[in-house]
Formats: structure tokens, C-alpha cells, sequence
């Protein structure tokens, strides 16, 4: 069942990050990843879990949790961890849209 990775980020170098961003949809291909939108956030309407602020949001589709969890263990993907690391701090976390929760 298909699922989406949600990315929370916070912007530390933006020079690193244009070139972060460009790299990345070339590591989503072998995956079957595919990069849905980009946003600013606008604001938060609630923040009980207290979410360190983030600027930018990013959605990506893939076919399953296995093609997600392939794609961020990839040797394409962890290659650019160096880069990232300069560019940004990230909350990455999967959603399983075909899972209903109880």
C-alpha cells in the first residue's frame, strides 16, 4: 500500500540546501519516489507535541513503507548526508495511507 514521507525543515544554509534539493529527486527514482510538493509553512494551528520551529515542508509518495525505508537506507540517499547535515535539520517520518489507525 502506498505511503507518503512528510519532511519538517529548518533551513541552516541555504546555498547547501539548493544543492541538497536538487540531488534528491534523482535518489526517490530506483525507489519508485516521487516528490508531490514542496511549502512554506504558513503557521502552526496547534503545537502540543511541541514541534521545534521548521520553515519549509516537503511530501513524497512512494509505492510502500519497504520502497520508503529502501530509498532513506540507500548507498544514493546516504551519500548525501554530509550535504543535508550542512544544509538542514529534518524530521522525516512515514505515513501509511492505506492503514486506518484504531
Amino acid at each position: 500500500m502506498a505511503c507518503k514521507v512528510i519532511g519538517l525543515i529548518q533551513v541552516k544554509n541555504q546555498e547547501a540546501f539548493d544543492n541538497y534539493r536538487t540531488q534528491v529527486p534523482e535518489t526517490l527514482k530506483a525507489y519508485g519516489g516521487e516528490v508531490l510538493g514542496r511549502g512554506l509553512v504558513g503557521g502552526l494551528l496547534w503545537n502540543e507535541l511541541n514541534c521545534e520551529g521548521f520553515q519549509l515542508t516537503v511530501e513524497i509518495i512512494f509505492p510502500d513503507v519497504r520502497a520508503a525505508q529502501g530509498w532513506a537506507e540507500s548507498r544514493e540517499y546516504q551519500e548525501l548526508l554530509a550535504v543535508r547535515s550542512e544544509a538542514i535539520r529534518l524530521t522525516l517520518f512515514v505515513v501509511d495511507i492505506g492503514t486506518q489507525p484504531s
